[in-house]
């Protein structure tokens, strides 16, 4: 591993997702995806990186091995994890820290218990014996050669409980060596006014160089990290998108954001600050789990706007309505036209996809009236752009683009005696002055209708073989009952290269979802280059 720069060690961005983040529900986190995520994370730019417990299971042991070999780390260290030494034994003999200083790790985390109860009921040894179990492992692993900084367990519920023996605990932590005293709020319970309130008195009576390590059990995991900032503490512990256990831990781009933006301190090498989305959705994809919409500062929908009145001021100035420019986080501003939409939001949204409609408000006015026609049939644009730019687009050209004209089509669901279910669809359609009739079969009516669509129409149209339906969602809509409810289809496509949603409404889902399909399709082929009127 190649050391080629390193951020200020005066403040530490320390990410455990490798560690405490692949403890969430649903996370199977291999080898491979370990080393993958560290790339992300050091091409972020945070300083240290947890790699997880070598020793305590394979998997870890195999990471650190391999790291060594096929990580070039440019930013960050790599942290191995593990426990103080154990009770009634001797640091230099105790095989779990010899497994630490095996694995070639710079720096080790120990992880030690600072509450009373904890102490005598879980390790089930004596106050002293503690202190001199975190005494004796800080000392053997700094005579390694390695940097230590030591994990305070439970720190906060120990100190309301006992607050003479937590600080105890890092006093002896700090005098044995350890670079940094982390106070954790292992069971998530802490509110930022107690965080900020007991780090500072541990900073005036200990002297030690404090972090944070919060869980997010209240919902306050990112407000008690940059509490205990405020206080004094330098070194935050974070995660990936905020995996861990339970509900998780503190979010590492939140506070990272903050940090950098609201609290101007420079905790990532120059130029990082705007590979946050890419490098959080990067590392959703790698967990397998979709990217949260709505998380702060990465999230798709983290600068969506969807009322007329926000839109109306963005249109003047968009910092009125936006707590940052998005671009600084590698983020988009976007529009949502929906209902609730406005002039202003159907004028910004127009000009998002291209469509200067500040000069016509007859237009803009047809458009608002328009959507909010089809939005009270049940559609919804907000999360199908593609089939609001055709609206536009019938709306500028005065009628709709069409690349075929159909005469029909009709879906056979049939049952045979052994219980097999065969779908088949047949399309009637005119395209070039030709008349299609095309067969398909699939394993659904909406998937037959989909193949046969594309048989009659993929000798004249070839683009529609790089064409495909990624995702494809059925909403039945409030206020009709039963079967005979109305039905909205949302269909996600992607030709390979960019992704488009589009929305289909009517009495049934076959019907619903031809609608989805025929925007699909349509918006497609105009983003291939195509021009419905040749």
């Amino acid at each position: 591993m190649t050391e080629v720069s390193r951020t200020d060690d005066s403040f530490h961005v320390f990410d455990t997702t490798l560690r405490d983040g692949a403890q969430r529900e649903g996370i199977n986190l291999t080898v491979a995806d370990k080393l993958a995520i560290a790339r992300y994370l050091d091409e972020f730019g945070v300083g240290f990186i947890e790699g997880g417990w070598p020793g305590a299971n394979p998997r870890d042991t195999e990471f650190f091995a391999r790291a060594a070999a096929e990580l070039d780390l440019r930013h960050a260290q790599l942290v191995a994890f593990g426990a103080t030494r154990r009770a009634g034994g001797r640091a230099a003999e105790d095989p779990q820290l010899a497994a630490l200083v095996a694995s070639g790790a710079p720096v080790i985390t120990l992880v030690a218990k600072s509450h009373d109860r904890h102490v005598e009921l879980a390790l089930r040894t004596t106050l002293d014996e503690n202190l001199e179990m975190v005494r004796d492992s800080v000392e053997f692993l700094r005579a390694q050669g390695r940097r230590v900084f030591i994990d305070c367990e439970h720190f906060f519920d120990g100190y309301r409980a006992n607050r003479d023996y937590a600080l105890d605990v890092v006093r002896t932590a700090h005098r044995a060596g350890a670079d940094v005293v982390v106070l954790c709020d292992t069971n998530g319970g802490m509110l930022p006014s107690d965080v900020r309130e007991i780090v500072a008195d541990v900073l005036a009576v200990t002297g030690a160089r404090l972090g944070i390590h919060a869980q997010d059990d209240t919902g306050c995991a990112v407000a008690n990290t940059l509490a205990a900032v405020d206080a004094g503490a330098t070194h935050v512990q974070c995660t990936a998108n905020g995996y861990g256990e339970r509900v998780g831990n503190a979010n590492l781009f939140p506070v990272v954001g903050a940090l950098e933006i609201k609290h101007d301190r420079r905790v990532l090498p120059e130029g990082r600050l705007a590979e946050m989305t890419r490098i959080s959705h990067a590392i959703a994809e790698v967990v397998n789990l979709t990217p949260s919409t709505h998380q702060p500062y990465v999230g798709y929908s983290a600068f969506a706007h969807k009322a007329g009145l926000h839109a109306s001021a963005i249109k003047v100035d968009p910092d009125l309505y936006q707590h940052i420019d998005p671009e600084r986080v590698g983020n988009t501003m976007r529009m949502l036209v929906s209902d609730m939409a406005g002039r202003a939001s159907v004028e910004l949204k127009g000009k998002e996809l291209g469509y200067d409609l500040s000069s016509d408000r007859d237009l803009a006015g047809r458009v608002v009236a328009r959507v909010k026609e089809q939005e009270n049939l049940g559609y919804t644009y907000e999360s199908a752009d593609a089939s609001f730019e055709l609206l536009l687009r019938d709306e500028v050209r005065g009628s709709r683009d069409r690349f075929y004209t159909l005469e029909s089509w009709r879906t056979i669901s049939e049952q045979g005696p052994n219980g097999f279910t065969g779908n088949e669809a047949t399309v009637k359609l005119w395209a070039k002055g030709e008349r299609r009739i095309a067969t398909g079969e699939g394993n659904g009516p909406v998937n037959a209708l989909d193949q046969a669509l594309r048989a009659a129409l993929e000798r004249t149209f070839p683009q529609l073989a790089r064409f495909e339906l990624v995702d494809y969602k059925v909403r039945i809509l409030e206020g009709q009952h039963g079967t005979g409810s109305k039905t909205r289809v949302l269909i996600e496509s992607t030709d390979g290269t960019t992704t488009w949603s589009t929305v289909g409404v009517a009495d049934n889902v076959v019907a619903a979802s031809w609608l989805a399909l025929e925007d699909a399709y349509t918006y497609g082929l105009i983003r291939a280059g195509l021009d419905p009127a040749e």
